[in-house]
């Protein structure tokens, strides 16, 4: 198994820029932006905005080559030593074929964000092997309630030393917080489950599924050799979609080298249910003979842990016991 370059840890006082690759911050609303600042800023990090991240075209992101300066400004900046992307969206791999991967390689930092920086993340880990981190958006940090298993387990996973054991929260919610603060609901998180038994450790890949099939036949996807698999996807991924998706996943020609995979939790309006999707991995002969756990704490609900996409799992599913370690 082989592991990704892990660039160093953050510890209070680092600088922290907030950039754009995907959608523009322009669309996050300035209370929700300042509630994120002040929330980072309390944590204690030093908390920076790259020049375009506020720019804004008829696709609510901006151009390439401003996307691309950022990222590298970002990278090449010393003071500069994570690095959280505004939000999710459409179109961050527009930006693949443009990046500079020996400037990147060369100035290793800790870059996090979920969804469509699944297709970012990945083609830095592929052609660096840079560790990069699924987690939170700088918006994520404008939650006011229902944050704080969120807000833990990125702190363990960006300062923190050793192994991390991932407890599972106590309760979830799927609401459009972001528009209103007061009104939300919470559900009893009942925990992770396995569909097949069984116990594997690997190198982490996966994120957001309809984002990463995007790099398939590409020079950006990471090798799948060894691999525990995470995914997910949003409410726009219907159990047929998802179906369909996972499939191109394990055609895969290294997919029979993976150990195992993880299902985060589907948004409500997905319509995915326990029933629907234990007949789709019963349908998927690829896996049959490794555990598959789903309705872990990751993906498009809340709260969500962070994980590094090229660092190391070890996951055990036995009796309705569910494990999942993970470390860098």
């Amino acid at each position: 198994m082989i592991m990704g370059k892990q660039a160093p840890k953050l510890k209070a006082g680092d600088e922290i820029r907030i950039l754009s690759p995907s959608r523009s911050l322009s669309i996050v609303s300035k209370e929700n932006r300042l509630i994120a600042l002040n929330k980072l800023e309390g944590l204690g990090f030093k908390v920076s905005f790259s020049q375009h991240v506020l720019e804004n075209d008829d696709f609510a992101s901006s151009s390439i080559e401003s996307r691309v300066a950022d990222l590298h400004e970002a990278f090449i900046d010393p003071k500069v030593k994570g690095i959280l992307t505004s939000i999710g969206g459409y179109n961050a791999n527009q930006l693949l074929a443009h990046l500079d991967y020996e400037l990147i390689s060369a100035h290793p930092k800790r870059l996090c964000g979920y969804s469509d920086i699944t297709a970012l993340s990945h083609a830095i880990y592929a052609k660096t092997g840079i560790i990069t981190y699924a987690g939170p958006h700088f918006l994520t940090f404008a939650m006011l309630r229902g944050n704080d298993y969120t807000t833990t387990y990125f702190q363990r996973l960006m300062l923190g030393e050793g192994s991390i054991q991932i407890q599972s929260s106590p309760e979830w919610s799927d609401d459009t917080w972001y528009l209103d603060q007061d009104r939300r609901s919470f559900h009893r998180n009942a925990g992770p489950y396995a569909i097949h038994e069984g116990e594997a450790e690997g190198t982490i890949v996966g994120g957001n599924l309809c984002t990463l099939n995007l790099l398939q036949g590409t020079p950006y996807m990471p090798s799948l050799k060894g691999t525990i698999l995470f995914v997910e996807d949003d409410y726009e991924s219907s159990p047929a979609t998802f179906d369909r998706d996972l499939q191109s996943l394990l055609h895969q020609p290294e997919f029979d080298q993976v150990k195992g995979i993880i299902i985060g939790r589907f948004q409500k309006a997905s319509h995915m249910t326990e029933e629907l999707l234990r007949q789709i991995i019963s349908s998927k002969r690829e896996l049959a003979s490794i555990p598959v756990i789903v309705d872990a704490d990751f993906g498009h609900t809340t709260p969500q842990f962070t994980y590094p996409i090229g660092g190391k799992a070890i996951i055990r599913a036995y009796n309705d016991r569910v494990s999942i370690e993970i470390c860098e």
